[in-house]
């Protein structure tokens, strides 16, 4: 599980740089909440600091909640960075700032294992998952920490078997101030899609943890604080249906153990409804929440991008097989496609309307390296390096004509009015098909009453009283009042307040259209 014959003893900062502003990172909920401050906790950071060797003091930072101060750099002796490309630039500047205290600093993640270019200043490039070069890294630093004489680059061969995973270091976040709790269940995914680069970061084949290892998990969050909802960051949770399967009945037990007091969500392939047997248990074990990445509603388009699974059901039957499993559905949309027609926006907003989906996150096509749509746009010389730009795609359509239809999208789909009717449709025809759980001294607690009333206060005061949809808000709040529904006004506003705020920012061009976007932009700063 670490490495061993480790002696000398090195002081470790890990630290997860800062969200650029995003439609999935929620930021404009955390007023409403008890002081959520970020969206959720990093795996990758979290699980490296359990795995270095146990008596090497870790301090853990996330940015999103504080930054890493001068005190905090002076204590180390070498520093850990990981993100994603959006947080490239905060990255690097976590590097420069770590270098100004002369401190050597290792990246990994999934950003610098596509892309080791990306981070020329870095000291250490840890490229691809846990194992024989997080080895590696360990044994050198204990051996020198200081700054090599020039960069070293380490590639993992030899992956470590899931199954061998620690219980990320999660005592070491602030959990309280996250807004969902992660867990981590499997990595890769099966399939192929043309934009995707999962498969060619992490396999095809998905690799997974023990369902004991989850239960544990699990435990070690509710331990921590976590609160609300916990979400399953697997590429695809179904992407080993049978060890779906053989996880569900655990899911189902800890749950019964511990009162319900967690609600699960987690990404799947739409296909995902031809399997009542797995949906089932999803709802036994409480699970809310699907993203599913339909993408486009065009079968045309669907084909061209590899994503025949998505028509192995009709998708608006497939939409509603989920809600009659109690599973309210989250949408990837994606425009820019070369399948698109001047008439795609109309076509998405008329698909919105009849599916119900509340959430979609409406994206712009993004080449990402180490996929095949990079490659076929590289051979097309499609392939366009300028950070200005909203995407690196040279798409068929009219640049400017494809951004003002994600504008217009956004503007039109997260009107206060249509958005909580979506929510109105979910409360009454998605919500009652799930599973009532039984009373229970956890659910009931003071702790989580407390909170409730904090966030139902929060609320009325700052949408209903000081908002600017209050007519559209006291319309939908008073029904649910009225009816006993505070814990769905609570989780629908909470997330439709956020949709509506970054849409505004969006329809007025104050937001990238493409949150893969290589367009550098200032970090979001964090909610007070």
């Amino acid at each position: 599980m670490r490495v061993e014959g480790i002696e000398n003893v090195r002081r470790i900062l890990c630290v997860f740089p800062r969200y650029t502003s995003s439609f999935g990172t929620f930021e404009y909920a955390y007023p409403l909440t008890d002081g959520v401050q970020a969206f959720m906790p990093p795996q990758g950071l979290l699980l490296i600091a359990a795995y270095l060797p146990a008596h090497w003091p870790v301090r853990f930072i996330d940015e999103n909640i504080r930054p890493a101060t001068q005190e905090d750099f002076e204590w180390a002796e070498a520093v850990f960075v990981s993100g994603m490309h959006i947080q490239r630039q905060q990255m690097n500047d976590i590097c420069r700032r770590a270098h100004a205290f002369d401190l050597a600093v290792a990246i990994g993640g999934p950003s610098v294992s596509a892309c080791p270019d990306y981070y020329p200043s870095f000291d250490y490039l840890h490229v691809g998952e846990l194992g024989d070069a997080t080895d590696d890294l360990i044994a050198r630093l204990s051996r020198d920490p200081s700054r090599p004489e020039q960069q070293v680059v380490l590639k993992t061969a030899d992956r470590l078997d899931m199954t061998k995973f620690p219980i990320p270091a999660y005592e070491l976040a602030e959990i309280k101030r996250y807004f969902l709790g992660s867990i981590q269940y499997s990595s890769g995914c099966p399939y192929q899609c043309e934009f995707c680069d999962i498969p060619g970061l992490y396999g095809r084949n998905p690799r997974l943890k023990t369902p004991q290892q989850i239960t544990a998990e699990l435990d070690k969050l509710l331990e921590c604080g976590i609160n609300g909802s916990v979400y399953f960051v697997d590429d695809n949770f179904i992407g080993n249906r049978k060890a779906a399967l053989d996880l569900l009945p655990h899911l189902i037990e800890w749950q019964k153990k511990t009162g319900y007091v967690l609600r699960f969500s987690c990404e799947a392939t739409l296909n995902i409804a031809k399997r009542p047997e797995i949906l089932a248990g999803m709802r036994e074990a409480f699970f809310g929440t699907i993203f599913c990445g339909i993408e486009t509603p065009d079968p045309v388009a669907l084909k061209a991008m590899h994503k025949d699974h998505n028509m192995m059901v009709p998708i608006m039957e497939a939409i509603h097989t989920l809600n009659n499993y109690g599973m309210e559905v989250v949408s990837g949309i994606i425009l820019g496609l070369d399948t698109d027609k001047p008439e795609t926006g109309q076509h998405l907003l008329e698909f919105i309307d009849a599916s119900q989906i509340p959430l979609l996150t409406i994206n712009l096509l993004q080449a990402l390296p180490q996929t095949p749509l990079w490659d076929r746009l590289k051979r097309e010389n499609r392939l366009i390096e300028d950070e200005s730009r909203d995407s690196n795609v040279d798409f068929k359509l009219p640049y400017e004509d494809v951004v003002t239809t994600w504008r217009a999208c956004m503007g039109s789909a997260y009107q206060p009015d249509k958005l909580l009717e979506r929510y109105e449709y979910q409360i009454t025809q998605t919500y009652p098909h799930r599973i009532q759980p039984p009373p229970s001294r956890a659910r009931s607690s003071w702790k989580n009453i407390k909170l409730g009333l904090t966030m139902l206060r929060n609320i009325f005061w700052k949408v209903g009283v000081l908002g600017d949809y209050k007519r559209e808000f006291w319309k939908f709040a008073l029904r649910r009042l009225v009816r006993g529904e505070i814990e769905y006004l609570i989780s629908s506003i909470m997330v439709a307040h956020h949709l509506i705020m970054f849409a505004r920012d969006a329809s007025g061009g104050h937001t990238n259209a493409s949150y893969y976007s290589l367009k550098l932009q200032e970090a979001s700063v964090p909610a007070e």
